[in-house]
Formats: C-alpha cells, structure tokens, sequence
C-alpha cells in the first residue's frame, strides 16, 4: 500500500536544523498521522507521497517550504502591565528566550517568545520557532493502512494532534 490522500501512516524520522539534530520519532513510537489533511506541512507530503511501509527518505526543506522566513511583523512590544496578576508581575517571565503562551484579540492560542524586556515593556516573537530555518529529514515508512473506523471518527471530529500519543489513532 502507498501513502496517498486518506491513508493512515506512521513515520520514523530525525529532524536536523544546521547539521544539530532538533527532532527525533523512533520506529517503535512513530509519528500517526492521515495523509493529505493538512496534518504535514504540504512539501513534507509531496517528498513522501508514494512511498510504501519499509522506504527511506531523505528530504530538505527550504524555509520557505517550511515554516517561513522570519517575519519582522511578528515582533510586538507589549507594556509588562498586561502580565499582571493581583496586582503583581512575575519578572521571571521576561527571560530572553522564554516562551509564554498567549492570545491573540480573537481568543486564538499562540505562543510567543520573549525577545528582549525592558523596565516598562517586552517584545514578543510570534515567528514559529523554525521559521528562517531549512529542514532536514531523514527517516523511514513505519506504516501504511486504511483508516480505522476510530481513525475515521477522530478525523470527523478534528482532532489536529501529530502524533500517536495526543490522539491514540491506533496506528501502531
């Protein structure tokens, strides 16, 4: 059986960012994941589509196939007074490189990453962690089947986790 829309698959892979090795799903506890649902970014997809259960692959991804050039809009400055809590501001969170998770004005989840703080404000970056960054997979097809009926019913009710152990999709 081939990957193609509608399939479940399980992938092993080591992801590498400038030869340093950021992500690694081993064989025994693979990524589950249905094919062709926006579950992968689109260029991983295109360099798997076909593959069948036992197939290498071995891929880049420019960042712009990826997760994006770095956007300088997504740097926000933010007064520290909308962190506080009772009255009070927890300065531990400003550490330079700290992620906070947020919401937008929406009410969207999103995370952001302290850039730099001063006295009265931080900024904020919005950027996916990766983003400006090319991809290197390699790994292999752990698996390759129909959807389940539980599969099936996860889907219809969007689930949207990445791996088995968010969505127990019984891939393996």
């Amino acid at each position: 059986m081939k990957i193609e829309n509608n399939k479940s698959i399980a992938l092993a892979y080591v992801l590498k960012v400038e030869g340093e090795v950021i992500e690694t799903v081993s064989k025994e506890e693979p990524m589950c994941v249905i094919f062709g649902h926006g579950y992968l970014l689109p260029k991983f997809e295109e360099n798997i589509k076909g593959k069948k259960v036992g197939d290498a692959f071995d891929f880049e991804l420019k960042a712009a196939d990826a997760y994006g050039e770095i956007d300088d809009d997504a740097f926000v400055e933010l007064p520290k007074s909308l962190f506080e809590v009772d009255g009070n501001i927890d300065e531990n969170l400003f550490t330079v490189g700290n992620v906070i998770p947020m919401r937008d004005s929406h009410g969207n989840r999103l995370n952001g990453t302290v850039d730099s703080a001063s006295d009265a404000a931080i900024v904020m970056n919005f950027n996916h962690p990766l983003a400006g960054c090319n991809l290197d997979f390699t790994g292999e097809v752990v698996d390759v089947h129909d959807m389940t009926p539980e599969e099936l019913e996860e889907l219809q009710n969007s689930c949207n986790h990445s791996n088995c152990s968010d969505c127990h999709c019984h891939c393996g």
